[in-house]
């Protein structure tokens, strides 16, 4: 055969798939929607971890109610800490604002604080009232803040169920209890033990971030010691295990002159009334006393009547009295 006769070869490619290139890459995009989704899910799971209890509690505050909380202040409102005004300086923190040290802009706004609690004194009923409501939100952020301290500790957090927390007329109560198997103080005596030292320390530390004074009780259980009051009773051992909590507070961090008052009650007063000898009635009592109440101390102490409206009236029962059943001459507790 010539060359002449040889037909050209011609070979034909079909491309296939060509229909689906229109919608081929989709799935990056959906893929980087829920990875973004789940990164922003995630960021803030962690922010809400890090973030204390008295925080929480401020944001909740300015978002229903922003512009009463602007005016009336409190936790969030201007915070270093505050995650509503730019966040704090460490947001891996587990206890709340922390209290910087005595510089001198902090001395400054000390002094400032103080003056104007001062101006405050004569701008009438509606001034009081706003000072009284500003104060009893540093309460509650000190609740929040010490609630946060001891779950952020793994060797305080043991003892969450012995630490009880409230608001009263008085102020701020931390009252730590006894349990039946971890006791705070050894038996029959004011030696602390050392979970008691430590917590008491950290208590001490916390109470810092409020200028309020403090006032510190001893409670026992109705438990006797063999020579019942003639001898060493229950108002001796709950005074000096009163001042052993002191003594804490301050090697914590606490200034020795914000404690205002350091008493021994005994067994007069009980958590536990239907069971005088329960370990719960053992106790040490904190209170961080609001204004209202430092002024009542004073003028009680300078002879004047004490009269603080929503506080209870005064004990009726006589000091050293005993609840019935109380005279087991068990050793005191």
């Amino acid at each position: 055969m010539s060359d002449g006769a040889q037909q050209p070869i011609v070979v034909k490619r079909v491309k296939k798939g060509a229909a689906a290139g229109a919608h081929g890459g989709a799935w990056k995009i959906a893929y980087a929607d829920f990875v973004t989704a789940m990164m922003a899910f995630f960021l803030m799971m962690w922010l809400l971890g890090s973030t204390a209890q008295g925080d929480l509690q401020g944001i909740a505050d300015h978002f229903q109610n922003p512009l009463k909380l602007r005016m009336e202040g409190g936790s969030g409102s201007g915070d270093s800490s505050s995650v509503v005004h730019g966040g704090g300086e460490d947001l891996s923190r587990k206890v709340g604002q922390v209290r910087r040290g005595d510089t001198p802009s902090t001395r400054a706004i000390n002094v400032d604080a103080s003056k104007r609690r001062q101006r405050g004194a004569g701008v009438g009923a509606e001034g009081l009232e706003l000072e009284k409501r500003r104060e009893h939100a540093r309460l509650i952020d000190l609740k929040g803040r010490i609630e946060a301290l001891i779950e952020a500790d793994t060797q305080l957090r043991m003892f969450k169920n012995q630490i009880l927390i409230d608001i009263i007329s008085e102020g701020l109560r931390i009252q730590i209890v006894d349990e039946q198997n971890r006791p705070m103080f050894d038996l029959s005596s004011a030696e602390l033990r050392f979970y008691t030292r430590d917590l008491l320390r950290s208590i001490g530390q916390a109470l810092n971030g409020v200028d309020n004074l403090v006032s510190l009780s001893g409670h026992t259980d109705a438990s006797q010691y063999a020579g019942g009051e003639r001898g060493f009773s229950n108002w001796e051992l709950s005074s000096s295990r009163a001042n052993a909590a002191r003594r804490e507070l301050i090697a914590g961090g606490l200034a020795a002159n914000r404690v205002m008052r350091v008493v021994g009650l005994a067994d007069t007063i009980h958590l536990d009334n239907d069971n005088p000898f329960d370990p719960i009635n053992r106790r040490i009592s904190i209170i961080v006393l609001n204004k209202e109440s430092e002024k009542a101390i004073r003028d009680e102490g300078a002879g004047r009547a004490l009269d603080i409206p929503g506080l209870p009236a005064p004990e009726t029962q006589a000091p050293g009295s005993r609840p019935e059943g109380a005279s087991s001459p068990l050793p005191g507790r």
